[in-house]
């Protein structure tokens, strides 16, 4: 269950505190999907019909600027409010046909949208991104298996199946890199750190598995974060470089762009989530990546230390030998 703000907490600066405000806040908490001021209004008159329109108008207008809701337009003519409190921002699919709104979050819209802004010197504030079409349902007439729309416990499987396919695809790799490499101390990092990787997949499964059992219907519902590199594992364009051959520095360095990669998504992404259970998932893996990340690059300046120590060895060596073949 979302723990909701406590609405006296809330009340503007210099504001007074109304207890119909209160009531109307928490009523609109309660409700899912995306309401028009009008929806809400019907609902709170069959609570307490001394509620008047105009209360409701202004309460939601103050829960926009509370950031406790978000106003968003569908094209009907009416503007609708969704949660913003815990709720990541987020697009849109909307049906033309049944007015119905699905919700996703995309790194790849994101990415381009920041690629755009930053391009043309521009701050940002709001991004909004819909996209109108027909439903499956409206469709096909096959009726959804499970409801749509966005949950806490959506967004944390979301989370889970990312951090999952990024283990699988990190213990591939150093499983692979622990075969390949000559050096014993590099090889033992490796294998260290895929047996890491084993033990953590283990305890996210179980995550995983208790998640589900919170909501028989969780795993048939649609995907809410559509993160296309992260959902393949982050490790993956690794392990496939590793098959090419690759000596002990390069496989090291290769370990070091992925776990940088992967702390970078991680922790980039869950710092501008909302306060929620898949915004602790990820930033407990991003800083897992980062202590791999600090191992592997002690380990890669440690070989490349040893390696220019044992060259300047060798060289020694052969010097008394060069002069005596010299004489």
């Amino acid at each position: 269950m979302t723990n909701f703000p406590n609405v006296r907490d809330l009340k503007p600066a210099g504001g007074r505190r109304s207890s119909k405000r209160e009531q109307i806040v928490n009523v609109f908490l309660r409700q899912e999907g995306h309401l028009s001021a009008d929806d809400l209004f019907d609902i709170i008159r069959n609570e307490d019909h001394r509620i008047s329109r105009a209360t409701v108008y202004r309460t939601l207008q103050w829960m926009v600027e509370a950031g406790i809701a978000r106003k968003v337009d569908f094209g009907e003519g009416r503007f609708r409010f969704e949660h913003s409190y815990r709720h990541p921002r987020h697009f849109h699919l909307i049906c033309k046909t049944c007015s119905r709104s699905s919700e996703f979050l995309s790194s790849d819209i994101e990415a381009i949208v920041e690629d755009v802004t930053a391009a043309r010197n521009f701050t940002a504030s709001q991004t909004v991104v819909q996209i109108y079409g027909t439903c499956e349902e409206c469709r096909t007439g096959k009726k959804a298996s499970a409801p749509d729309g966005y949950t806490e416990l959506l967004f944390a499987r979301d989370a889970l199946r990312i951090a999952i396919a990024t283990e699988r695809s990190g213990l591939e790799f150093y499983t692979r890199a622990a075969r390949l490499t000559q050096d014993a101390r590099g090889r033992s990092v490796f294998q260290k750190l895929a047996e890491e990787e084993r033990h953590h997949l283990g305890t996210l499964e179980a995550r995983y598995k208790t998640l589900l059992d919170r909501d028989p219907q969780l795993e048939s519902r649609p995907t809410f974060l559509f993160f296309k590199g992260a959902a393949n594992g982050l490790f993956a364009e690794g392990a496939e470089q590793l098959s090419r051959g690759v000596n002990d520095q390069q496989a090291l360095l290769i370990g070091i762009r992925c776990e940088r990669g992967s702390h970078r998504f991680f922790k980039r992404y869950g710092e501008r989530f909302e306060d929620s259970e898949g915004k602790q998932i990820f930033l407990e893996f991003a800083d897992e990546e980062r202590d791999h990340l600090a191992l592997l690059i002690r380990e890669y300046r440690s070989l490349v230390k040893r390696q220019r120590t044992a060259k300047r060895s060798t060289r020694s060596a052969d010097a008394p030998r060069r002069v005596s073949s010299a004489r």
